[in-house]
């Protein structure tokens, strides 16, 4: 199983940043290079604590679909979505939101995840998935900042 942080800095209050990080068509926009799109669940808005969403999108060249469901949810400060059925063997993704002093947040996704296919999926995820996955969550990072500044 893999582990990897992100910190994010944005000049807008977390509650803005909360909101907007449960918001899907945030997501489905942030996630447009794969052509990620929502085929069940919550459609539109924002998600809160027992919704899912199923996604559908193209990575590695392959077409996926993950169904994930938060979990845990404490606003402004802190929400869970995990994978509830999809192609990982595990996906936990804790998203942190805390005042940075100065009226903005500081954003910190805490993401832990492992591949199927036992030896198989260890190689990968040590090759290449675990490198792929932060720069996805990176690039929605970007996106998320962007929009809670213009809104900020």
């Amino acid at each position: 199983m893999k582990c990897f942080e992100t910190v994010t800095l944005i000049a807008a209050s977390p509650a803005t940043v909360f909101d907007l990080s449960l918001d899907v068509d945030l997501h489905t926009a942030s996630m447009a290079g794969s052509g990620e799109r929502i085929v069940g669940g919550v459609r539109a808005g924002r998600m809160t604590l027992g919704d899912t969403v199923t996604w559908e999108a193209r990575h590695f060249g392959v077409r996926w679909r993950m169904t994930s469901r938060i979990s845990a949810y404490e606003r402004p400060g802190r929400f869970v979505d995990e994978q509830v059925a999809g192609p990982f063997k595990r996906w936990h993704h804790t998203h942190h939101f805390a005042p940075d002093g100065r009226g903005g947040t500081v954003m910190r996704d805490v993401i832990e995840f492992a591949a199927p296919f036992g030896l198989l999926g260890t190689g990968v995820e040590a090759v290449a998935l675990a490198r792929y996955m932060h720069k996805l969550i990176e690039a929605r990072n970007v996106h998320v900042k962007e929009c809670a500044e213009a809104s900020a």
